[in-house]
């Protein structure tokens, strides 16, 4: 089952009552909490356990499941607090960046050791870790994307498919996941205008704004079968007033929806 989501990083700017409020009033089905330093904390992995039960309680109230939260970064310390919040909050999936610089191969090296690592870490915890392609990252790619999932066998870890990262990496999208399917945990989307650069502006990368086909990425997901939620990421809104970010939000699960009932997985 394909379940649609919503970071609340596109609420940077408003707390995490607001998110959830305003991502369950577009109709999807969870939300993906934002944990990520210096752009938005809205879950603060130094003070998760303060924060669980006013989680849990707003996740029941908007009738909206935590599907995932993003750390982005690599840093162990921060991970383990992340793997024991998803542990005690039910949130199954945390993900993250590779950091490293493209086509160094020492970089390439250390990272997958790393992931490998903290994915045992992850499944200890009952977790899985996730990590996406990332433009100028160690893996960016479907070859580098690739070669990560031929070395890291664990079971607590994933592989996070964000088009729009694979869209300005100069590949078919749609193609690439296909390539890499067997080991989707989850999915960070987002449509992308051109395909290089930065994602470009919030409303620009609101689903069915771009050039990346969602529908046929959608379809291969719903074709293969597999249970994953697929959580919309705008970043850069974080000083948009609160009506442009609730109407980017509802835009894009309007549109993801459309192409669920399209493929007929809705």
């Amino acid at each position: 089952m394909i379940k649609l989501g919503a970071n609340s990083v596109l609420f940077a700017g408003f707390d995490l009552e607001t998110a959830f409020k305003y991502i369950a009033c577009a109709g999807y089905d969870g939300v993906e909490l934002s944990a990520i330093k210096g752009m938005c904390e809205h879950l603060e992995l130094d003070n998760w356990k303060a924060q669980r039960n006013q989680i849990k309680e707003m996740s029941e109230e908007h009738g909206i499941e935590l599907l995932s939260m993003e750390e982005a970064a690599l840093d162990e310390d921060r991970l383990e607090k992340a793997f024991a919040a998803g542990a005690e909050m039910g949130i199954p999936v945390v993900n993250v960046g590779p950091g490293g610089v493209a086509d160094v191969e020492e970089d390439f090296e250390r990272q997958v050791e790393l992931l490998a690592k903290l994915s045992e870490r992850a499944k200890a915890h009952g977790v899985v870790l996730c990590v996406k392609a990332h433009v100028g990252n160690c893996i960016y790619n479907t070859p580098s994307t690739l070669r990560a999932m031929s070395e890291i066998d664990s079971s607590g870890f994933g592989i996070d498919m964000d088009p729009s990262h694979i869209y300005r990496a100069g590949e078919n999208p749609v193609e690439a996941l296909k390539a890499v399917i067997s080991r989707v945990k989850h999915v960070h989307i987002r449509d992308c205008v051109v395909p290089e650069g930065g994602p470009g502006a919030p409303e620009l990368q609101a689903c069915g704004r771009g050039n990346i086909d969602l529908a046929g990425y959608v379809a291969v997901l719903h074709k293969v079968g597999i249970d994953v939620a697929v959580n919309l990421e705008v970043i850069g809104a974080k000083d948009y007033e609160l009506g442009h970010v609730a109407t980017i939000a509802a835009e894009s699960r309007g549109y993801l929806n459309a192409c669920l009932k399209k493929c007929g997985a809705r």
